[in-house]
């Protein structure tokens, strides 16, 4: 295996999607990304990945995992990919330690701007975290209950999208994004995700997340970001690990 460089920046970012997998690693200017999907794997993936990123130097892993994640572990398999991910040891796959935190929680990481902050993540589902005064909260609302013997999901995800039309899936994001503000009394919501762009006009106390902070968070996680962007909670959240 390739001698990965021990330097205090060399944090590899891996967000993990259903079509999708990207990475980026500290100090290197732009993303690289392979397919996945129904035949992607857990070993699968860590041999691809290792495979991109071949010519980068690391020495610390975050995952971003589409599904729960409970200290440090998958807790179920996810819906559009492979198999082989509860249990697998990714410290083994890469040979260094490894952070494995849910998707939407990264990207929510990278988002946050101090206060309490809700994430929405609008993609196939609905990711969702939150973070209070630094403290980082992963949470599973997108199978809440929320009209019509349908959870939130199945308003806000792809398939709500696909269902519904943009006019009336914008108007249940709204109605949720209030709804979900208001019971968790956030200061703003960040809205991430592929479809966030969707949205035309925002609802109030609300912005537009971008992907790419997924991989912010991602270095977060480690406390390596640099020192004009670091936050005095990022320490806070690196010490808690990814529960």
């Amino acid at each position: 295996m390739r001698v990965r460089s021990k330097g205090a920046n060399s944090v590899l970012a891996i967000d993990i999607g259903g079509t999708h997998i990207k990475v980026l690693t500290t100090g290197q200017p732009e993303e690289r990304e392979i397919p996945s999907g129904s035949n992607m794997t857990a070993r699968k993936m860590a041999r691809d990945v290792k495979g991109i990123t071949e010519d980068w130097e690391y020495a610390v892993v975050s995952i971003g995992y589409p599904g729960p994640v409970i200290h440090g572990h998958p807790l179920s398999e996810p819906h559009n990919l492979g198999g082989g991910w509860v249990g697998f040891s990714f410290g083994k796959a890469f040979g260094c330690p490894v952070k494995v935190i849910n998707d939407a929680a990264m990207q929510a990481l990278g988002s946050y701007q101090g206060g309490r902050m809700l994430f929405l993540g609008l993609g196939a589902g609905l990711g969702s975290a939150m973070i209070i005064d630094g403290i980082l909260a992963p949470m599973e609302l997108a199978h809440l209950p929320y009209k019509h013997g349908k959870t939130y999901e199945d308003y806000v995800g792809v398939r709500g999208l696909k269902r519904l039309g943009k006019k009336e899936w914008r108007r249940s994001v709204a109605d949720i994004v209030e709804r979900l503000k208001s019971a968790l009394e956030a200061d703003y919501v960040v809205l991430g995700g592929g479809n966030a762009s969707n949205m035309n006009k925002l609802p109030p106390g609300t912005r537009l997340g971008n992907n790419g902070n997924a991989f912010i968070g991602g270095f977060r996680l480690w406390d390596q970001e640099p020192a004009s962007r670091r936050h005095s909670w990022a320490q806070s959240t690196a010490a808690q690990g990814t529960a």
